[in-house]
């Protein structure tokens, strides 16, 4: 097995081309982390961040589902064992549930819910033998506070909240935490639909005033990630600018 070329902490970033992914990059690289970024395809941003950091692209579709236990092993053999796995990638569907195709539950269940769980299940294994790691979900408040048109989003981020808490018990002796980071509506690719009156309401809910950033949500996960963070697991971090207070 190769080892890593670096003393640098390894840490495996899903839907890493725009938005939180994106974020969440650029401060792991920022603050000295290794970075495998994986996205079904990169960005002008990614590609400029790869260039001058010690960030790594990798594209894969986390549909995939049957190719992500080959995905895992490549990445361990080239890069070494990871300190960290923060399970980003998401696809989420607007429409009422009688209306929408199957195709896109099984699409949405697969990549929010099944890709993460089995990533997981590969990159713990690691882990588990260095008896240290860090295990990020993100979640939603959509998991908690529901909204109408995002029933089975909804259902995958609480699923992801339930597998976080039961995980938590079952690799903590390993050293290992496992918590998930909830934002709350943010100004990304995902909410281009929050424009005009939808956005002011967002915003009025809010006692600040205004929108929480993808830069914030990766500001809290880049503290579950810290020595700060050591016995912190188990639980769920919001950061939605106080709306659901």
């Amino acid at each position: 097995m190769q080892q890593p070329t670096s003393n640098k902490k390894l840490v495996i970033v899903t839907g890493a081309s725009r938005g939180l992914g994106l974020a969440i990059c650029h401060l792991l690289a920022a603050d000295n982390y290794q970075v495998v970024a994986i996205s079904r395809a990169s960005s002008a941003a990614l590609d400029a961040l790869c260039s001058s950091n010690d960030v790594t692209h990798i594209p894969f579709d986390l549909g995939n589902l049957e190719s992500l236990h080959e995905l895992t092993k490549s990445i361990v053999k080239i890069h070494g064992r990871p300190y960290a796995l923060i399970n980003n990638a998401a696809v989420g569907f607007d429409g009422v549930l009688a209306t929408m195709h199957n195709s896109e539950i099984n699409t949405l269940l697969n990549v929010n819910v099944q890709a993460p769980i089995l990533l997981t299940k590969y990159l713990s294994r690691a882990m588990l033998l260095n008896r240290t790691g860090r295990i990020i979900n993100i979640s939603s408040i959509i998991a908690n506070t529901g909204f109408n048109g995002l029933s089975v989003y909804a259902a995958s981020k609480a699923a992801l909240e339930g597998f976080t808490r039961s995980l938590a018990r079952e690799v903590g002796k390993a050293g290992i935490t496992v918590n998930c980071v909830a934002p709350g509506y943010m100004q990304t690719d995902m909410t281009d639909s929050l424009t005009g009156d939808k956005l002011e309401a967002v915003k009025r809910r809010s006692p600040l005033g205004t929108l929480a950033t993808p830069e914030d949500a990766a500001g809290a996960v880049l503290y579950l990630l810290s020595d700060s963070a050591k016995s912190i697991t188990g639980t769920t971090i919001t950061v939605d600018a106080g709306s659901t207070a």
